[in-house]
């Protein structure tokens, strides 16, 4: 970190201004050091550092029925010469599973029995220091029956595909009976995970084949209603996103964007209202996803256009579409750029497509890890350097000597060195992450926290660094304090919540110092 006071040398300063109107023309000013009162600090960026911050980094998956152990599975990398665990290198984890695999029977939530493998795989998330995201599969048409028998029990309404196999039940989302349980058991998952330091993010829609929303099943086929698909297609919408909205008051809600969402069909031609119907959830607070990165044939120009439109206002979140694994002819994709027999053109294609769409968060599934790591580590540090948000103050200028209760000016100046953004303007977080400033005592603790309200890190974007003055009076007792700077949550008592990417002395609550301050 280095330090430099502009009050004691005035012909420095009078080159400085020299060499600013010589090159005027040829370089951007505000990449430059800014002119301010007070002592310049300019922290140490970190470009590489795995950090752990909320809507940021990769997602490991893990299944509702493994052992805790697999998120502890180690994969060579040939980079490194040696094994690592691609749990280090995540910011979440996240469970895609089915219904009853949460709630058995009636009343009875697996979650919270320590005998049960998903409270097994969840405790094991918690004890490694990450927080859990889901998504809750009802669709039983190829998976079995991911709906518990205890719904249809009751009376719910379903269709099966296909009559070889009976068990295949997927339930009709207009139906009451299903309406009834499903709204009951969303209420209790949440009052146990609307907690933003147990939960990364909720898919919060979950219908259709692989809870993916498409293939969305309205009506027996062999019994049509003659309603209109499109106004139970918005009905049904409506009804669920209300459902995680009332209840995951705090958790970021994301859905899938994909021409077809929430339709019948698989795949085709755009659907005339998908635009209105995820900008109607976006309004209520969603943020996106998309489960077809790299597999051209789906992720076309219509979602990218979509991604385009929302960049920078509504995070999202990536995940591949191809499993290279062995259940995918992944080298048949149309771009024509996936070798058979090498994954790692898998891997670089979703890695072009997440850039392109300025991603969030990028997925280590479940079969495709390894490839990540033995085949294209090299993107997976490319991701964590370059993707989403990596922020930190490049430059702060702060007094060395003030009288107490006096008002001082701190100039600070912010960099988002990520192509994502951070998304504190979605409303499960509301604005909550500000940029605050501490006074130390000699012995590390805070005595004052100065929070810079005008400050928003959801402006900050790659290339565009944001300059701020503050203006605050430093009323603490005479003596040697500490400056420090950090990013708080203000509704968690203005406690630093976000880490960031800097090299430097910081606290253990995550303060970083800058530099000594002696009150008089």
């Amino acid at each position: 970190m280095k330090k430099m006071n502009y009050k004691i040398n005035g012909l420095k300063a009078l080159t400085m201004a020299f060499c600013l109107l010589v090159f005027a023309c040829k370089k951007n000013t505000n990449d430059g050091d800014m002119q301010a009162q007070g002592t310049l600090v300019k922290p140490n960026y970190n470009r590489s550092t795995v950090f752990r911050n909320p809507l940021n980094g990769w997602v490991m998956y893990g299944s509702g029925t493994a052992s805790p152990t697999y998120w502890d599975t180690e994969y060579y990398v040939p980079d490194l010469g040696k094994k690592v665990k691609a749990i280090d290198y995540a910011s979440a984890c996240y469970i895609r599973t089915k219904w009853a695999n949460f709630n058995p029977s009636n009343g009875v939530y697996a979650w919270r029995d320590p005998n049960s493998a998903i409270y097994k795989m969840i405790k094991g998330v918690q004890d490694r220091g990450l927080p859990i995201a889901f998504r809750i599969v009802v669709d039983g048409r190829d998976q079995g029956l991911n709906t518990p028998q205890f719904v249809f029990d009751a009376g719910a309404k379903y269709i099966t595909e296909d009559p070889r196999f009976p068990d295949r039940r997927t339930p009709l989302p207009q139906d009451p009976i299903f309406r009834q349980y499903y709204a009951k058991f969303i209420e209790e998952l949440a009052k146990d995970f609307n907690d933003p330091n147990k939960t990364s993010f909720i898919d919060a829609y979950g219908l259709g084949k692989w809870g993916e929303a498409h293939n969305v099943i309205y009506q027996d086929p062999a019994a049509p209603t003659g309603q209109s698909t499109e106004v139970m297609k918005e009905e049904v919408m409506d009804w669920i996103s209300d459902v995680y909205v009332q209840n995951f008051t705090k958790i970021p809600l994301v859905i899938n964007y994909h021409r077809v969402v929430g339709d019948p069909v698989s795949w085709g031609a755009a659907n005339p209202n998908s635009d209105r119907l995820l900008t109607m959830l976006i309004n209520k607070g969603y943020s996106l996803r998309q489960d077809a990165f790299g597999m051209t044939d789906y992720y076309q120009s219509w979602e990218k256009a979509f991604a385009k439109t929302w960049n920078f206002k509504r995070p999202i979140l990536m995940e591949g579409g191809w499993i290279t694994s062995g259940t995918h002819r992944y080298w048949t994709d149309p771009s024509g750029k996936y070798r058979e027999g090498h994954p790692e053109d898998v891997r670089k294609g979703e890695f072009d497509a997440s850039l392109e769409a300025a991603v969030n968060m990028m997925d280590f599934r479940v079969g495709d890890t390894e490839s990540w790591f033995t085949k294209a580590f090299t993107l997976v540090q490319r991701f964590t350097s370059e993707g989403g948000y990596r922020l930190y103050p490049d430059q702060v200028y702060l007094p060395e000597k003030v009288n107490s209760g006096t008002e001082t000016v701190i100039t600070h100046r912010w960099r988002n060195m990520g192509w994502g953004y951070f998304p504190n303007n979605i409303p499960q977080w509301n604005f909550k992450y500000k940029v605050a400033f501490a006074l130390l005592d000699a012995n590390g603790a805070v005595k004052k926290v100065i929070v810079d309200k005008a400050s928003e890190p959801s402006n900050w974007l790659k290339n565009s660094p944001t300059k701020y003055e503050l203006k605050t009076n430093v009323d603490v007792p005479s003596g040697a304090y500490t400056w420090a700077v950090a990013i708080v949550d203000t509704t968690n008592d203005n406690k630093p919540g976000i880490r960031l990417s800097v090299n430097g002395d910081i606290t253990t609550e995550g303060w970083l110092k800058l530099m000594n301050l002696q009150v008089q």
